[in-house]
């Protein structure tokens, strides 16, 4: 059944053109947890078709002074 779902899920992201299917917030959050001393004083650039309805964007947007980010640039 999960797998069912998940193969539904592909389809419609497909079809939608969306990339963010596979991107988490959830899951961006648990693994850059690892990187933070690497985000310090850099410029972090973020490649997305959308800011507002990327999760890249929100983590790094939501993090930026824990982070210790200089700046962020994205672009699409």
């Amino acid at each position: 059944m999960a797998r069912q779902a998940t193969n539904n899920t592909l389809h419609k992201a497909k079809s939608s053109k969306s990339d963010e299917f596979y991107t988490l917030l959830e899951d961006i959050e648990r693994e850059l947890v690892f990187y933070k001393e690497c985000f310090r004083g850099k410029t972090v650039y973020c490649n997305c078709d959308n800011p507002k309805e990327s999760n890249f964007f929100k983590y790094f947007f939501k993090n930026f002074r824990l982070n210790e980010t200089r700046s962020i640039i994205l672009c699409s």
